[in-house]
C-alpha cells in the first residue's frame, strides 16, 4: 500500500501510533517522577524548563508554558517553598526579578532520570553513526513541530 512520496501507509501509521504511545508513556513517567519527588507535574516540568533556560523572569516563564501570570506566580511560590528555585533581582534591571533554579535540587531531579538515560544510551549504541544522525534529525524536527503546535494552542 502506497502513501506520500511512495512510502508504505501501514508503516507510517505504525510509526505514528508508536510515537503516540511513546508520548503517553513519557507523560506518565514524568507524572510518576513528580509524585516520587513530591511536587506537582507542572512544577517538575517548570523546574526542568528552568534547568534548560537558566534564570528567566516570571513573564518569560508564563509565555513559555502558556500559563497565566497568576498561575505562574503560584507555581513559583510552590517551587520556592520546596527549594527548587529562588527569586533574585536582575543585576542589570533591578526592577525585574529572575527565577533562578537551585542547582543542588536540579541535580536531585537529574539523578532520578539517570536509569532512563543509561537505558536510552544503551539502546542508542545498537545503531550506527549514520542511523543515529537520522534519528537525531527526526527528533529535532519533532521538537520543532511540537513547539509550533504548542504555540498554536497557547494563541487560540
Amino acid at each position: 500500500m502506497s502513501s506520500h512520496h511512495g512510502l508504505n501507509a501501514d508503516l507510517l501509521e505504525s510509526l505514528t501510533q508508536s510515537l503516540k504511545r511513546y508520548g503517553m508513556r513519557s507523560v506518565l513517567f514524568q507524572q510518576n517522577m513528580a509524585q516520587k519527588i513530591g511536587v506537582a507535574h507542572t512544577d517538575l516540568k517548570t523546574a526542568e524548563i528552568l534547568n534548560e533556560t537558566g534564570p528567566i523572569t516570571a513573564g518569560e516563564l508564563a509565555k513559555m508554558t502558556g500559563l497565566s501570570t497568576g498561575s505562574v506566580t503560584a507555581l513559583i511560590d510552590r517551587l520556592e517553598k520546596s527549594g527548587y528555585v529562588k527569586r533574585e533581582r536582575d543585576h542589570i534591571d533591578g526592577r525585574r526579578v529572575k527565577i533562578v533554579p537551585i542547582m543542588e535540587r536540579q541535580e536531585q531531579i537529574k539523578a532520578h532520570y539517570r536509569a532512563l538515560s543509561v537505558a536510552t544510551k544503551d539502546l542508542c549504541i545498537s545503531y550506527n553513526e549514520s542511523e543515529l544522525t537520522v534519528i537525531l534529525q527526526f527528533v529535532e524536527d519533532l521538537n520543532r513541530i511540537m513547539e509550533k503546535e504548542n504555540e498554536v494552542l497557547m494563541n487560540e
